[in-house]
C-alpha cells in the first residue's frame, strides 16, 4: 500500500530539523582564544617589511600546512576566494580588453574577477553529466583575444583539467582553477585546484573548510606566488622599495586573512580528510539509494576522479516521470527533504545582458580597449540553460551534519514520492 504523501496530508518523512554543519570543535576554540589572548588579531603591514608584509604567525603556519597538504610550492591565504580570484587574474598578467573563458555555472565572483581588471568574460557551456566547464565548448569560444580560462570545479569534483590544459598549451593560455567547492577532490591522483597555473579554495562558512570567511590560493609558479602576495597587500606601496620592475596589475588591495581565521584554518586543515570523507560517504550512500528511480539521474563521477559532494546534484526527466520538476520539488520539500533547483546561469544576469559595469556607457565592452565581440543571454549556453530551467535539482550536502538516519530518511522520502508518481 502506498504511503500518503505529506503534500496530501500524510505523515512527513523527516519531521525534524537537520543539524547545521558545524566542524568547529575544542581545537578551534583553543586556537582562537590563544590569538585573542595575544591581542594580535592581524600582523600584516601594508608597507615593505621582510617579515610582516607576509602576515602573522598563524597565516604563515596555515599557508605551510596548505602547501604540505596539497603538495604545492606556494600557498597564499586571502580574506575570501573572491579576493583570491581577483588577485589570480591580475597575477597571470591579464590586460584590459583580453577575453577570459569562464563557466556560466559558478559563483558570480568568478566572472567579476575578470571584469575587475577590465577584461571580458566569455561564457562557455558546461558538460551535461558533471556540470563542469566543457572542453568542447571552450574550443568553440576561443578567439584571437582569448588569454585565459577559469575552470570551476563545481559541486565537489574537478573539471576535466587534462583536456583543458591541452587546450591552454595549444593556444598559449593561462588556466585558473576555482576549486571553492572541491578541496580534497582528486583528479587522476592530483588534488583539484593544483593542476592549473593558480588554483583556489574557499574557507567560507558553508564550505568544507570553515573559518567564517577566507580563501587560499595554490600555485607551483614562484613569480605568480609573489605577485599574488603583492596584490593581496597593497602591492603599489611595495614595488618601489623592493625594486620590482614588472608593475603590471600592481593595484593592490587589502585581501589579507586575519590571525583568527588562520588559526581556525590550521585546525580545520588537520580535519580535512575526515570532513570530506564524510561528505563523500553521504553522497555515495545517496547515489546507491536513489539508483534505479525512473527519470532521476544521480551525480556522475568522472572516471579517475573523486567527488567531495559540496552538493548532491541530480537531473530529473519530467517527460519520463510524467511530472514537472516544480511538483517533484514541492512533494520532496513537504517530506522534509532540503532540496532546491541548483545554479543560476550567470551569463543571464543584468550586468551581462545590458553590458553595464563601470559607469553607464558599457565599459569595458563598448570601449576602445576591447576589439572583440561577445554575446550573452539565452541561447549561448544551451546545456546550462536547459538544466537550470527544467531538470536540475540538488541537495546541499555541505550545509548539514549528516547522520546515517538522515541519509536513510532522504532516500525513503524519494522512494515515497516516486511511488506516488505521476503527481
Amino acid at each position: 500500500m502506498k504511503s500518503k504523501l505529506a503534500l496530501c496530508g500524510g505523515r512527513k518523512t523527516i519531521d525534524y530539523d537537520l543539524k547545521r554543519y558545524n566542524p568547529i570543535g575544542s581545537e578551534e576554540k583553543a586556537a582562537v582564544m590563544e590569538v585573542m589572548d595575544s591581542g594580535i588579531l592581524s600582523d600584516f603591514l601594508g608597507i615593505w617589511d621582510e617579515d610582516k608584509f607576509y602576515g602573522g604567525k598563524n597565516v604563515k603556519v596555515f599557508e605551510e600546512g596548505v602547501k604540505e597538504k596539497f603538495n604545492v610550492r606556494h600557498a597564499v591565504a586571502v580574506n575570501s576566494l573572491t579576493s583570491g580570484l581577483i588577485a589570480s587574474v591580475g597575477a597571470i598578467g591579464i590586460e584590459p580588453g583580453d577575453e577570459v573563458i569562464v563557466s556560466p555555472w559558478t559563483m558570480s565572483a568568478t566572472a567579476m574577477a575578470i571584469l575587475w581588471w577590465n577584461a571580458i568574460p566569455v561564457f562557455a557551456d558546461i558538460e551535461s553529466e558533471t556540470f563542469c566547464l566543457s572542453p568542447q565548448s571552450i574550443k568553440k569560444n576561443l578567439s584571437s583575444y582569448t588569454k585565459a580560462i577559469i575552470a570551476t570545479d563545481i559541486f565537489g569534483q574537478s573539471a576535466d583539467m587534462g583536456a583543458i590544459n591541452d587546450i591552454a598549451r595549444a593556444n598559449n593560455l593561462k588556466v585558473i582553477s576555482d576549486s571553492a567547492q572541491a578541496p580534497n577532490a582528486m583528479y587522476n591522483g592530483a588534488h583539484a585546484g593544483t593542476l592549473a597555473d593558480i588554483g583556489g579554495y574557499s574557507l567560507n562558512y558553508h564550505k568544507h573548510i570553515h573559518t567564517g570567511e577566507g580563501g587560499v590560493l595554490v600555485t607551483n609558479d614562484d613569480n605568480y606566488a609573489e605577485r599574488l602576495r603583492l596584490i593581496r597587500n597593497h602591492g603599489e606601496n611595495i614595488v618601489g622599495p623592493r625594486g620590482d620592475v614588472d608593475l603590471a596589475n600592481m593595484i593592490g588591495g587589502n585581501f589579507r586573512l586575519g590571525e583568527l581565521e588562520a588559526a581556525i584554518g590550521i585546525q580545520q586543515l588537520k580535519k580535512l580528510d575526515k570532513l570530506t570523507s564524510k561528505m563523500t560517504d553521504v553522497g555515495e550512500k545517496l547515489r546507491v539509494g536513489l539508483a534505479g528511480l525512473e527519470g532521476l539521474r544521480p551525480p556522475v563521477v568522472r572516471e579517475g576522479c573523486t567527488h567531495v559532494y559540496y552538493t548532491f546534484p541530480m537531473v530529473i526527466d519530467p517527460r519520463a516521470i510524467g511530472t514537472s520538476r516544480e511538483k517533484i520539488l514541492g512533494a520532496l520539500r513537504a517530506e522534509g527533504v532540503p532540496i532546491g533547483k541548483g545554479y543560476v546561469n550567470i551569463h543571464t544576469l543584468p550586468i551581462f545582458l545590458e553590458k553595464i559595469a563601470y559607469g553607464k556607457k558599457g565599459f569595458p565592452w563598448n570601449s576602445k580597449i576591447y576589439r572583440g565581440s561577445v554575446r550573452y543571454g539565452v541561447g549561448t549556453c544551451p546545456v546550462a540553460e536547459s538544466l537550470h530551467s527544467e531538470s536540475l535539482v540538488s541537495i546541499p550536502i555541505c550545509a548539514y551534519d549528516w547522520q546515517s538516519e538522515d541519509v536513510e530518511s532522504v532516500i525513503r522520502a524519494f522512494h515515497k514520492v516516486w511511488e506516488a508518481l505521476p503527481l
